[in-house]
């Protein structure tokens, strides 16, 4: 082990650090433009294909968490080694798939399976700070973003030459090569340590039960409109009830509402990971299935014209990622993410090549400042001996985000990824941008912390 504040952050980290990072991306970007395909193969509608990404979402917003907790007891490196096989199995049983229900658990595997790789390294990234002496997390924080986002970037745009060399089958084969080299890196390169604490660890399983039941029993209903499906809603906001009831009172709960309602600045920055990404999802998903067959590209087009969005993400991140300034980089984001959202009002079947790229820059703006402000934030305002379930919680509400996204697809895209429909879900875009503006505006927070002088 090295002296502690003689030498910085142990660079042999940084390659497991980014491929666990670039995991959850990598599916995420790929599987939006092969939607259309799957649907097309499976005979199913935009409205059924939403499943497989609220599947994933669903299992992240209840993995997060729990890898959290886990790495925090456990420490990173078996957790994160667990994780990764999940993520070859779940690649392998997608890529072999012959119903939409295997593949939607082919999902779930891979969201439990991307769980691991952001609280394993919000968990080095301290543990490095308290070796060395240096609390300055700035520069890993950004290289993990800016890897994820150049996964993004050539995500959508390699998912299009895999569909069309060997169909949407293709684009899970990526799982397992990266699976293994993220297993054997991690093997190789993270601290062993975190024995297992007497008793075992807690993971509070009746509330993950009830967590787990109150967001399925809420979505199904918005997912899969129906005869009945609306009574859902009753027992899903009960199950939420008792589930708030219940992690009060618990000593280890699931999620520590206790926590969250004693730090405000913190909540507030949950709200505003949860908002944003309900924003940039719809434009991942919905956006994309709505070029394929509103605009009428092909699937490969479609992720060349997304590539401004994770270039221009890129850029600003790349411009802006050394500066702490998580008011300022929230502000402009939050502004740039309503332009866009209106933007989306002025598409139809004939809008030109050049609108089309327009809107990608400005979606890329925000994509570039807001999600690595919340992370930056996170890091100043969470208790560092809980900082692996704080962040695992960040990424909970990032997908609970992504879920929302999911469900307004699902309903906007009722009987096809029509203008109209991506006009009905840009007017639920514009409402929740408008609610990240003034939450930006609104939390005194973030001035205090600009303010104070870097660590």
């Amino acid at each position: 082990m090295r002296d502690a504040g003689r030498e910085g952050f142990d660079r042999r980290l940084i390659p497991p650090m980014v491929l666990g990072a670039i995991l959850n991306p990598i599916n995420s970007s790929m599987i939006a433009v092969a939607l259309i395909p799957i649907g097309q193969s499976l005979g199913e509608p935009p409205s059924r294909t939403a499943w497989l990404v609220s599947a994933l979402y669903l299992a992240t917003a209840v993995g997060q968490p729990v890898a959290g907790r886990l790495v925090d007891a456990l420490g990173p490196r078996r957790v994160f080694l667990a994780a990764t096989v999940l993520v070859g199995v779940g690649g392998g049983l997608g890529m072999v798939a012959q119903s939409l229900v295997v593949l939607v658990v082919s999902r779930v595997l891979l969201g439990l399976g991307t769980c691991a790789g952001y609280p394993a390294a919000m968990f080095l990234i301290r543990s490095e700070a308290r070796r060395t002496g240096v609390d300055n997390p700035t520069i890993v924080l950004t290289l993990l973003t800016f890897s994820s986002q150049t996964i993004a970037v050539i995500g959508p745009a390699l998912g299009g030459l895999l569909i069309g060399i060997g169909g949407w089958r293709a684009t899970l084969t990526v799982n397992l090569p990266l699976a293994v080299a993220a297993f054997t890196l991690g093997a190789l390169r993270f601290p062993r340590g975190g024995s297992v604490p007497d008793g075992g660890v807690s993971l509070d399983l009746p509330g993950i039960s009830l967590f787990s039941g109150a967001l399925l029993c809420l979505l199904v209903p918005v997912m899969d409109p129906g005869s009945g499906r609306a009574l859902l809603v009753l027992p899903g906001l009960l199950l939420a009830a008792l589930f708030v009831r219940r992690e009060s009172a618990t000593a280890r709960p699931f999620i520590d509402v206790r926590v969250l309602s004693g730090n405000g600045p913190l909540v507030a920055t949950y709200l505003r990971q949860w908002l944003n990404n309900i924003v940039s999802y719809s434009f991942i998903y919905a956006y994309t299935q709505w070029l394929e067959e509103g605009r009428g590209v092909s699937a490969s087009q479609a992720g060349t014209l997304l590539m401004p969005m994770f270039i221009t993400s890129l850029l600003v991140t790349a411009a802006t990622g050394r500066r702490k300034a998580v008011r300022r980089k929230l502000s402009i984001g939050s502004a740039a993410q309503l332009v866009a959202a209106l933007l989306l009002l002025r598409l139809d079947a004939t809008s030109p090549i050049w609108l089309l790229v327009v809107v990608g820059v400005v979606v890329g703006i925000p994509q570039g400042l807001n999600s690595l402000a919340n992370q930056t934030a996170l890091y100043y305002q969470a208790d560092p001996a809980r900082i692996g379930a704080s962040a695992g919680l960040l990424r909970t509400f990032m997908y609970l985000g992504a879920i929302v996204a999911s469900a307004a697809n699902a309903t906007a895209f009722r009987t096809g990824a029509t203008t109209a429909g991506l006009h009905e879900l840009a007017w639920l875009v514009v409402g929740v941008a408008v609610g990240f503006v003034l939450l930006v505006r609104t939390d005194r927070s973030l001035r205090a912390m600009e303010d104070a002088p870097a660590a």
